[in-house]
């Protein structure tokens, strides 16, 4: 796989690799991914728009440039609850109330942007509590390090609606070097990014669009939404990258909690367009296997020893082996055909990271079953 390099989401030449239940490989245009749904599945996906969340600045007490890349909302250890984003109020409008604290887990670096590559990637001076960051028309301060010199807890000073214009006048889109230009704010945001609280895009969601979601309703195959504040795929530090991903806060709305209801006792599968949507689900659900409308933070980290309760199938971008995207996928498929996966990935030159090619992978149901390679015109 090589990573795609233009910020396209919807290119008219993107494919989609198609893993039935059985463990048969498949691959067809990706613009086809609504054909191998069927009527009665519930297709969910996640709304949340994506911040500007790379800034870049001075660290006051040395003078030295960094970058400040905001990587997850910092937990009140007390309450549980993640300070910046969700309570579980709703505002009279149906949106998402956040708490006016501005507290934020980030990762910084030294001098440099995203065309150097992340893991090349300076470290910041030593950076302690109390220490001031100047971040445009942003002050910041840490408020402790989190056993990493890159990762720290910071907060920024003055009223909400300040640091969120200082945001939005100063930040832009995090970005890695496999893309050479400048992202736009536009090129990550999803045709159906809602409330911004991402930190990376949802990218498995660039697939939709308002055509294909008629397309399903037309041929009775449901869509609801999630918000979960998808966080960063790396930090540049291999040991710093087996943390993720961090915690992600999320909500459930009533309708999508209720659509799930509904879905799964007629029969209907639950389809997750991205491993967002997959921590979800299966977080809400793993108390007693429901999923019920609310809020709550996903904190585990699913894998090949996963038991999947809700999620039958996913829609999702092409990882590299390691990350924990790709472990993630690794919950609904064996070894065995997970390493069929990558080869026929590789083989066939798919495109990775967030503007690549996809792959739609059933819930394996059968282990050991023969394999078969085959090509959807």
């Amino acid at each position: 796989m090589t990573p795609a390099q233009r910020p396209v989401q919807r290119p008219r030449d993107a494919r989609l690799l198609f893993v039935r239940a059985d463990g048969s490989i498949s691959h067809a245009p990706r613009s086809r991914f609504i054909d191998f749904f069927k009527p009665g599945d519930l297709v969910i996906a996640n709304d949340a728009a994506t911040l500007p969340a790379s800034l870049h600045g001075v660290h006051v007490p040395t003078g030295a440039e960094i970058e400040v890349r905001l990587a997850g909302y910092t937990t009140n250890r007390r309450s549980g609850d993640q300070e910046g984003f969700c309570s579980s109020r709703k505002t009279s409008r149906g949106l998402i109330s956040c708490s006016r604290d501005q507290a934020f887990t980030a990762v910084v670096f030294g001098a440099g942007d995203f065309r150097t590559r992340t893991e090349d990637r300076p470290l910041p001076p030593d950076l302690a509590p109390g220490d001031r960051l100047e971040l445009g028309p942003l002050a910041a301060a840490i408020e402790a390090r989190l056993d990493h010199p890159r990762l720290v807890s910071l907060r920024f000073s003055g009223q909400p609606h300040d640091v969120w214009a200082g945001l939005a006048r100063h930040g832009r889109p995090i970005q890695y070097a496999h893309v050479p230009t400048p992202l736009a704010l536009w090129d990550v945001w999803t045709p159906i990014a809602g409330v911004p609280v991402a930190f990376e895009p949802p990218s498995a969601a660039f697939a939709l669009d308002w055509a294909a979601i008629r397309a399903m309703r037309a041929r009775g195959i449901g869509f609801a939404t999630i918000t979960l504040a998808a966080g960063i795929s790396s930090t540049g530090d291999r040991e710093l990258d087996r943390r993720l991903p961090f915690d992600e806060p999320y909500r459930i709305p009533d309708a999508t909690a209720s659509a799930i209801r509904h879905a799964t006792s007629d029969g209907g599968r639950i389809i997750a367009i991205g491993t967002t949507v997959v921590r979800a689900l299966e977080h809400a659900a793993a108390r007693n296997g429901v999923v019920g409308p609310g809020t709550g933070v996903a904190d585990q980290r699913l894998g090949p020893f996963s038991r999947l309760r809700i999620v039958d199938a996913i829609l999702s971008g092409t990882h590299e082996p390691g990350s924990s995207h790709y472990q993630l996928l690794r919950a609904f498929l064996d070894d065995a055909t997970i390493a069929e996966v990558s080869a026929a990935l590789d083989a066939t030159g798919y495109r990775t990271h967030e503007f690549g090619d996809s792959v739609l992978i059933e819930k394996l149901h059968v282990t050991g079953a023969r394999r078969s390679l085959e090509h959807v015109a």
